[in-house]
């Protein structure tokens, strides 16, 4: 039930025209040459996808995640246009930090279960790079804070920084969601036909 409401919502914001970019791509000799994309998980994989209460744990921190991102950000932009509220700003900003290293540390737990790996798996390495880049960002925002070595305002753009990396790497998971929808979806095509 939890996947096909996740799938669900992934399909209300799919709008990629290019289902099928991998596929027809055109050599030298201008044949069309079918690339098939590797899978995004192998049989063994998607059944302990499917199978692990990480992937449950995953599916309600990472929404859980966004809404503090969305109340944090509105603080910040806030206190960047009237000076006002600093306290329930930052206080804002260090439960995003803590809700990342959260989800990061859950998603390492499930990166493992799934993969054999915690971090840097096939599947999700360029996601995991990214992630890496996401915490340092948001590390930086509570060292400067506790150090006192940068202006409010620094610290505040410190945090805008962390908060855009945070919207690529959330993007990067999205897209990695579509891939594995579409690549269920399939699947399931072709055992229907076969």
């Amino acid at each position: 039930m939890f996947t096909r409401v996740v799938d669900r919502l992934i399909g209300m914001v799919d709008c990629c025209p290019w289902q099928g970019h991998a596929y027809g791509m055109r050599d030298s000799h201008k044949s069309v040459v079918k690339v098939r994309p590797p899978y995004l998980y192998t049989p063994a994989e998607r059944q302990r996808r499917d199978s692990t209460r990480w992937t449950l744990v995953q599916g309600i921190l990472a929404p859980v995640q966004f809404i503090v991102f969305l109340t944090s950000l509105a603080l910040v932009f806030h206190y960047l246009a009237t000076g006002h509220g600093l306290y329930i700003t930052t206080i804002s900003i260090l439960v995003k930090t803590a809700t990342l290293y959260t989800i990061m540390i859950t998603g390492s737990i499930w990166e493992h279960k799934v993969f054999g790996k915690y971090l840097f798996a096939r599947a999700f390495f360029w996601e995991d790079v990214f992630s890496i880049l996401v915490i340092a960002l948001h590390t930086a925002y509570v060292v400067v804070l506790v150090s006192g070595s940068a202006s409010v305002r620094t610290q505040m753009l410190i945090a805008l920084a962390a908060y855009a990396s945070y919207v690529i790497n959330a993007s990067q998971f999205v897209m990695k969601l579509r891939a594995a929808r579409l690549e269920q979806r399939g699947g399931q095509i072709a055992g229907q036909i076969g």
